[in-house]
């Protein structure tokens, strides 16, 4: 016993000695220039795995042996840091990163708590004589610049650290393993998608014009279930080539503030931080922060010469942790700088790397937009490079573009775009779609993206294409529930001609209806019968009902999700019509379509066609004909859109819409019952205001101009969804007003959260206000009013109204990016309140991922 006592003693002695030399390890990270902390930064003893990540607000704890210690530090777009520990004892550590690859001096700045004056601030001085100076370097004053670009996407999993199972089984996806990069931060990452693409641009002065020559393009990865092109246009918009000399920086579909916007002394804090040396030149590093984080700017540095030209020569841009946008966690643009012989400005480096989270807990993606420039000339181009400023198209793909061999890409990829493991996300897709799980979660996901079915596993090879599915099965007051089957030929069976259609019948009309559609493109299609630019013929014929004011801009009539209303969609009749159209669009934004139409409209219960005879009687006709010549004109210049198979989803508002229609009929001529004359015009923009959101401002007019019946003068467009729809009336009835003149504005101001981000609780909400004012100046002439008795009008149906001298206006005030996606709207009508059976006021909400 005695001697089990002693060992007992001694065990413990020894574990009291082991505890009481342990080394604690704690402490905060921060940004060395803001001072904000930095969260989930990764800290690790040098050649061990005992280490632990900083959590949300940048402290850090944990315990090793003893033993003389180096603490790595890293963090994505911050340099590495090396820190001696003192063993056996409790080190408290305040670790301040450097955001720029550059060592720095130990400056802190905590601009929550310091004294700022911009009044003889030298910072501020330097800075102003920067922003003065901006454009006379610029490589665009030249009257011609020409350059190659080298661009690479990845997108990966972050910090990915492959499972072994706990049996010790082999799993279905332990090839993964195979695909694990290593990032320059020792992060490790499983790329899943992985774009490269070779270009030279051509830029000319006067008439300023600026082409693209596309020479290679490459892309694979799990976003091959969305459109190639569709892709394409969003990352380009997302990952926008920043210009820190311009006063705006677009970058995930927002507007950030430059640096060295004219604003920029309002909206930055600036400081002279240090002179360092950057690649031969002596230069001032300029910090800057935002005065309110929560805003779209940047926290980073500048390095300017010290010289009277105050040539940038590298930017660092970083986002503030507490910035109100969704999903990044992270992001760092690095561009580097060069001059040429005269002086001129020339990029050589713009290299994004961001890390989105759905939620700060979990490790998320990483993705990384490289582009490297090389070969700039300002010379006059050669008569074959002459040549290429005639073409129509900005970009302008060779056809070998999508087939370069592997020594193309050897030869024309950059150092820095090569990656640590050679094995593609090519190679990687074809090992999981042998995955049984994974190929059919990736069919199920393309049909729901899509909305159409294919009928070949191989889209070579797919030529029809059941859809869209969201339409099958929908309902309505008049049709009860309705059942629709169609679908569509692809390029696969003839990239010219296209056959498309659908049948539909509903339970409680007991109707059938159709629709049939041929069409022929001038122009090879590469994925949809509709891609940009339209050159094409088309003949439709259908029959089907008609939603008397109720029109949809972005979505099919018998969407699902729209067959919950407000109120009974019943004003409603049924249209019988054939159409010839001629579709015909510019790459400069122009685009024409010129329509014959001949269409028999037949009237129901709900939309009773009582006309007035010459001795006042009321008759009933059945229906009316028309045949029509539409002729329709657009201009949209630099339009983006996302292209699906049958509309096009817009990616920004920036681009000016201008949109005029006219329709006439002659009565008697190929069967109408009427003269006719319609003209419609409107004009679409969003204005950004920098820091302080943006406001989209659609304004429409029109007017007919004969004596006709109800069904052919304007019906405003009511929404009786619960949805938020574009130019739509939301408390407004269908066919509740009738003219034959109007004028409409639509104004939705996006606030991006200014104020609710001064709020102390609300604002870790990240939500963002929007404001509407919309409404309709109306007027129905004496001619068409058929209270005055007039011949061969039909009377309004019950509930149909004529707008006074004030226009109808309703408002709304609402909270967007709730949860991330969710916007809701509380809407107001202003006037005419007192007609029947209408919606004074109402919440109304809408889906919409946004950064």
């Amino acid at each position: 016993m005695g001697k089990k006592i002693v060992f007992l003693l001694a065990a413990l002695f020894f574990v009291w000695v082991a505890n009481g030399q342990n080394t604690t390890i704690k402490g905060v990270v921060t940004d060395s220039i803001t001072g904000e902390r930095l969260s989930y930064v990764s800290l690790k003893l040098k050649g061990t795995t005992i280490g632990a990540a900083s959590d949300e607000n940048g402290l850090f704890s944990f315990s090793s042996p003893t033993a003389d210690r180096v603490l790595e530090v890293s963090y994505l777009g911050y340099d590495r840091k090396e820190i001696t520990i003192t063993p056996g004892v409790t080190n408290n550590l305040k670790i301040q990163l450097a955001p720029n690859g550059i060592t720095l001096n130990e400056v802190t700045i905590k601009p929550q708590k310091e004294k700022y004056s911009k009044k003889e601030n030298p910072a501020v001085t330097f800075v102003k004589q920067v922003i003065a100076l901006r454009e006379n370097n610029a490589p665009h004053n030249h009257d011609y610049f020409r350059y190659d670009r080298y661009e690479k996407m990845v997108f990966a999993m972050n910090e990915y650290e492959p499972k072994p199972k706990k049996n010790g089984k082999a799993g279905k996806f332990d090839f993964l393993v195979e695909f694990v990069d290593t990032l320059d931060a020792g992060t490790t990452i499983l790329p899943i998608s992985e774009k490269e693409r070779v270009e030279t641009v051509h830029y000319r002065k006067s008439p300023k014009s600026e082409k693209r020559v596309v020479k290679g393009n490459k892309s694979s990865g799990v976003d091959e279930i969305f459109s190639r092109d569709g892709v394409q246009q969003v990352l380009h918009e997302v990952f926008r080539e920043v210009d820190i000399f311009k006063n705006d920086i677009p970058l995930f579909l927002q507007r950030f503030v430059s640096p060295l916007s004219t604003i920029g002394p309002n909206y930055y804090k600036y400081y002279l931080l240090d002179t360092l040396n950057v690649n031969g030149q002596q230069c001032v590093d300029l910090g800057f922060a935002p005065f309110n984080s929560e805003t779209f700017g940047f926290t980073g540095h500048l390095y300017v010469t010290l010289d009277s030209t105050y040539f940038v020569q590298k930017a660092v841009l970083n986002v503030p942790k507490d910035i109100n946008l969704n999903f990044v966690s992270r992001m760092t643009v690095e561009q580097t700088f060069e001059r040429a012989a005269d002086s001129t400005r020339i990029i050589t480096k713009d290299d994004i790397s961001v890390n989105f989270k759905l939620s700060e807990k979990t490790k998320g993606m990483y993705a990384r937009r490289l582009n490297i420039y090389s070969n700039q000339s300002f010379e006059e181009p050669d008569a074959e490079q002459v040549l290429i400023f005639k073409e129509s198209a900005p970009v302008i793909t060779l056809k070998e573009a999508y087939r370069q061999p592997d020594d193309f890409w050897v030869d024309n990829r950059p150092e820095e775009g090569n990656k640590r493991n050679p094995n593609s996300v090519k190679k990687l897709m074809t090992k999981l779609r042998s995955v049984p799980v994974f190929y059919v979660t990736e069919k199920v996901v393309t049909t729901l993206v899509s909305g159409y079915i294919p009928t070949n596993k191989e889209p070579l090879k797919n030529k029809f294409e059941f859809g869209p599915m969201n339409s099958t099965i929908s309902g309505s007051a008049i049709e009860g529930a309705r059942f629709r089957v169609g679908g569509t030929t692809t390029p696969a069976l003839h990239k010219n001609l296209f056959f498309d259609g659908y049948v539909a019948y509903g339970t409680r009309d007991e109707k059938l209806k159709y629709d049939a559609l041929i069409e022929y493109s001038f122009n090879d299609r590469k994925e949809y019968r509709k891609e940009f630019p339209l050159n094409s013929i088309r003949f439709e014929y259908m029959y089907d009902i008609n939603k008397l004011g109720q029109q949809y801009m972005y979505t099919s009539k018998d969407n699902i999700l729209l067959s919950i209303r407000r109120q009974k969609d019943t004003r409603a009749t049924y249209l019988r019509k054939a159409e010839l159209t001629y579709s015909y669009e510019q790459y400069n934004g122009l685009g024409y379509n010129a329509i014959l139409r001949n269409r028999r409209e037949y009237a129901t219960e709900y939309a009773a066609f009582n006309r007035i005879n010459a001795d006042g009687t009321i008759s009933h006709p059945g229906h009316y004909d028309m045949t029509e010549l539409e002729l329709k004109f657009r201009y949209g210049k630099n339009e983006k859109f996302y292209q699906t198979r049958n509309t096009r989803v817009p990616i920004t508002f920036d681009a000016l819409i201008f949109n005029f229609s006219h329709v006439m009929a002659k009565k008697g001529l190929l069967g109408s019952s009427y003269d006719y004359h319609r003209t419609d015009i409107g004009i679409q923009k969003r204005f950004w205001f920098s820091a302080f959101g943006y406001i989209d401002i659609i304004t429409k007019a029109g007017k007919v101009w004969n004596k006709v019946p109800y069904p052919l003068l304007i019906l405003p467009n009511a929404n009786l969804s619960y949805t938020i729809q574009p130019e739509a009336y939301t408390n407004m009835n269908a066919m509740e007003f009738i003219s034959d003149e109007y004028a409409s504005w639509d104004l939705t101001y996006y606030m991006n959260g200014n104020l609710l981000n001064r709020l102390p609780l609300i604002k870790k909400l990240k939500a963002r206000e929007v404001f509407c004012f919309r409404g309709l100046w109306g007027h129905l002439t004496d001619k068409n009013n058929p209270m005055n008795g007039g011949k061969g009008l039909y009377l309004f149906p019950e509930g149909s109204y004529t707008l006074g001298k004030v226009p109808y206006m309703e408002a709304s005030v609402g909270v967007e990016n709730i949860f991330k996606f969710l916007r809701v709207d509380y809407v107001w009508r202003l006037n005419y309140r007192n007609h029947p059976g209408i919606q004074t006021k109402g919440i109304r909400c809408t889906m919409r991922l946004s950064f």
